[in-house]
């Protein structure tokens, strides 16, 4: 069973793994489409919010070099740890620890904010978009994508482990998803004082993958890592089995690999 290990510096496992299984299949397509959409021109000065291990920053960097700089800001040491390791080597692109909420920037210092995947965790939404709007300058562009709502996949494995370890996970899940909705993210960004806002939606591919595979990545590079710490063998394999279970019609090829499609929501505002 392809199950992951656990020991003492599990945040810091959580982020690496996040950078090597979750990045490549969806955050790195996620990040292209989202920088590509923010149109980032060299010499432009980037905040990147709630940037994890930074692959939207990366991808950024690369478009407003020479000249330009990208700030990648999140709360998560561990995260960030990763994010200084990987990023390649230069100044365009600085790491700060602190939340959306509190930013220790002054007004205006930023052309182009972008989120990727991150402001429906912000523990204040409207509070940290006013914050980004305060950061903004005159004309600043806001860009944040957001994941919704649940595939099938994410919603078999959230009636699975709120099955075999209980609420927690689920909630989890669903918090992924929790934010959608293009009315709701539109009031959201006109309720923070963002001007010209606009909302698209577009569905994006994730690869097939065994479903037990999927399943340990997922609980891998998410906070699911810590809820399922404390489970015995048996029961994580029971519930391996049970998702796999679940599973067995929706997948698509003849290795049994579990296929689908999320939706995309950007949002797009401008101070």
């Amino acid at each position: 069973m392809a199950r992951p290990a656990f020991d003492p510096s599990l945040a810091l496992r959580v982020a690496r793994s996040y950078e090597r299984h979750f990045v490549p299949s969806i955050g790195a397509p996620a990040a292209e489409s989202l920088v590509g959409a923010s149109e980032l021109r060299p010499g432009e000065r980037v905040l990147d919010v709630a940037c994890g291990t930074g692959v939207v920053a990366r991808y950024a960097a690369r478009h407003v070099a020479p000249g330009g700089k990208v700030t990648g800001l999140d709360p998560n040491p561990a995260m960030l740890s990763v994010a200084r390791a990987v990023a390649p080597p230069g100044p365009t692109l600085v790491w700060i620890r602190a939340p959306a909420e509190a930013m220790p920037f002054r007004d205006g210092v930023f052309e182009v904010a972008v989120c990727g995947m991150g402001l429906q965790f912000f523990s204040d939404r409207t509070a940290g978009l006013r914050e980004i709007r305060r950061v903004l300058g005159h004309g600043g562009r806001l860009l944040a994508s957001l994941p919704g709502p649940k595939p099938l996949p994410l919603e078999l494995m959230a009636r699975t482990f709120e099955r075999w370890i209980g609420p927690g996970p689920a909630s989890f899940i669903e918090a992924v998803f929790s934010l959608h909705d293009a009315e709701e993210i539109r009031a959201l960004a006109s309720g923070a004082g963002f001007a010209r806002v606009e909302v698209r939606s577009a569905a994006q591919e994730f690869p097939p993958s065994p479903p037990a595979d999927f399943l340990w990545q997922y609980v891998r590079s998410t906070p699911l890592a810590a809820m399922v710490a404390g489970a015995d063998e048996e029961r994580l394999r029971a519930l391996e089995r049970d998702f796999v279970s679940r599973c067995a019609p929706y997948t698509r090829d003849a290795e049994g690999g579990l296929a689908g499609a999320v939706n995309m929501t950007t949002l797009l505002a401008r101070k």
